[in-house]
């Protein structure tokens, strides 16, 4: 009799729409712990999925890489292509109810052109940028761009919209709100550093009415909840997944790949078809890097496949060499420029030439980070094979990313040397690619100069014709290989990992948590 009346009241209030159904809620193996919110200061991916979760962005890129209107409803272009101009979608709120306005976009992208690489390329350009009304705001540019939705719409580190309030902050104090517009809602009453991480549905997002494609289209959230747990022990990870305590591995160590292909319980997926490429990020602030040659001397340490050997294992999973630093498989692969063998005695022989007498150099290694633990360990024992003075400074990868953003000499908590990696469209664009930025002083961590490269970028993102775009990389590339922002590592597929109870995963370069449901 009990278990009827109890039956009989909750099937009452279902009907009335006052409990929802079990609830869904995914258990998320994260890459790595939060620490950091402020997603226009931190580049990392942990911060950037955050975002992506909270935040909602102007434009999204679709599977062909084509930037496709997500807040933005409609726009407009002048006729000379020096106007542009935005009206947001209706019914766009943030999670404390207040709209989203034109005046929340322009602070947020001013914020984020500050220090975003693509960003800064729009910035030079622009005359006037300024609100028409609540929802419709303008740019008015010195010249005509070719790219101004491709910044809008940026994969990897995106201009993500935040209250004006918040965005409008100095520069120098580093955000800490998690107010967005998105389709979940971070639990900051549930929010454990170092442990778990909480999102819940937002129940006021609208979604675009498109389907999902990439990241464009409908962001429909059909979880209730989504959790965050950082485990560090990549052993106990595995435990977690495949005994179901846990749904979802971000970044199963890919020597588990084959072993969690052998489960029929859990799927194994590579949701970004353009792979990993990972490098050696020298800092150009400080001796001996702050000459060329010794960051030159890092393209002649070791093979692509010796590093793909240490860090994949799995021939299927790597490329045996990749010598462009936009991506093979992209529309702007070229291997112009690129060091295709080692040479340790070069690399000992250019090190001495931009003076290295012996000095510590401090290397940081991610001790839970499996792919670039192993790597950075490849590098070490080449480098302390031509001579190298090698201070390898162990740590977690959230502590390296806040170590590593800091200016800081070398022997007073800064560093010399980080391993570190990009992939999806961000990497092949050469504005968007980050890392390959030589804009000094406002460049992205490790603060590469180089005014001739800068040049060729921006003539590069001014011209409006594809296929001549295209006809400037191989020119632009050997400049890179140059200067050297970056020492190229090799290319690799990174799969993710699911029980096959949960659905809709998305192939959208990255973890995403919209569209997943969980049986």
């Amino acid at each position: 009799m009990r278990a009827w009346i109890i039956s009989t009241v909750v099937a009452a209030l279902l009907a009335c729409g006052q409990v929802r159904a079990a609830e869904q809620t995914l258990r998320v193996i994260a890459h790595a712990d939060l620490k950091v919110l402020d997603t226009t200061a931190n580049t990392t991916y942990i911060t950037n999925r955050y975002g992506y979760l909270v935040y909602d962005t102007l434009f999204g890129l679709d599977s062909h890489f084509v930037p496709r209107p997500q807040m933005v409803d409609t726009w407009t272009i002048s006729d000379d292509r020096l106007t542009w101009t935005f009206t947001l979608r209706p019914g766009l709120t943030f999670h404390d109810g207040a709209a989203v306005t034109s005046d929340d976009c322009i602070a947020s992208l001013k914020r984020w052109m500050a220090r975003d690489a693509m960003g800064q390329q729009l910035a030079t350009r622009i005359a006037v940028f300024e609100a028409v009304n609540p929802s419709t705001f303008k740019l008015v540019l010195t010249e005509p761009y070719a790219l101004v939705l491709e910044t809008f719409g940026r994969w990897g580190a995106p201009p993500f919209i935040m209250p004006a309030k918040v965005a409008s902050a100095p520069m120098s104090e580093v955000v800490t709100s998690s107010i967005g517009s998105g389709p979940f809602i971070m639990k900051r009453d549930e929010w454990r550093p170092g442990s778990t991480v909480v999102y819940v549905r937002n129940p006021n997002y609208v979604p675009r009415k498109e389907p999902p494609d990439y990241m464009s289209g409908g962001k429909v959230a059909k979880l209730d909840r989504v959790e965050w747990h950082y485990i560090p022990d990549a052993n106990t990870a595995l435990s977690a997944l495949t005994t179901g305590e846990m749904d979802y591995y971000e970044l199963p160590p890919l020597d588990f790949i084959a072993l969690l292909k052998d489960n029929p319980e859990i799927e194994v997926k590579v949701i970004d078809k353009l792979g990993v490429q990972q490098f050696m990020r020298p800092n150009s602030l400080f001796p001996p890097f702050d000459n060329f040659k010794a960051r030159q001397a890092l393209l002649y340490l070791a093979s692509q496949e010796e590093f793909n050997q240490a860090v994949v294992g799995n021939p299927d999973l790597y490329l045996k060499f990749c010598g462009a630093l936009f991506m093979c498989g992209s529309d702007n692969e070229t291997d112009a420029g690129s060091v295709k063998a080692p040479d340790l005695a070069k690399a000992k022989a250019l090190l001495a030439e931009a003076g290295y007498k012996g000095e510590k150099l401090v290397v940081l290694q991610p001790t839970d980070r499996p792919p670039y633990n192993a790597a950075t360990l490849v590098m070490v024992d080449k480098l302390r094979a031509i001579g190298v003075n090698v201070d390898l400074q162990p740590a977690d990868w959230s502590t390296i990313s806040i170590r590593r953003a800091r200016r800081d000499p070398p022997d007073k908590g800064g560093w010399n040397i980080v391993i570190t990696g990009h992939g999806g469209p961000d990497a092949a664009n050469p504005v968007s690619n980050y890392w390959i930025g030589a804009n000094c002083e406002k460049a992205n961590i490790g603060w590469p100069c180089d005014p001739k490269l800068q040049a060729m970028i921006a003539a590069w993102s001014h011209e409006p014709d594809r296929d001549k775009r295209r006809a400037m990389i191989p020119a632009l590339q050997e400049q890179a290989y140059t200067s050297v922002s970056y020492a190229p590592m090799g290319q690799f597929f990174q799969p993710i990992a699911y029980r096959k109870n949960v659905t809709g995963v998305l192939e959208a370069g990255m973890p995403v948590y919209w569209n997943i449901e969980k049986k």
